[in-house]
């Protein structure tokens, strides 16, 4: 069975499964983007997505270094 009914021309997701929001940003620490970004991915045009994506690498400063190390520092910071 061909696959090609579900192939799309449309530039792929950012996502990079690390899905959390910087608090003073607003970007996620994964991808960068926006939550409206996020939201509205699937319905934005080819353009837009690209304009989001040549974008994204300029972001990673406003985010950089916000995780303290998830779970594994939490308990080990723990008394």
């Amino acid at each position: 069975m061909s696959d090609t009914v579900w192939r799309r021309e449309a530039i792929e997701s950012p996502c990079v499964k690390v899905c959390v929001v910087h608090p003073e940003a607003r970007l996620c620490i994964g991808c960068y983007r926006s939550i409206d970004e996020i939201t509205d991915w699937a319905n934005l045009s080819a353009e837009a997505r690209r304009a989001v994506m040549d974008e994204l690498p300029s972001r990673a400063p406003q985010v950089t270094g916000s995780r303290k190390g998830g779970r594994s520092a939490r308990l080990a910071r723990k008394p």
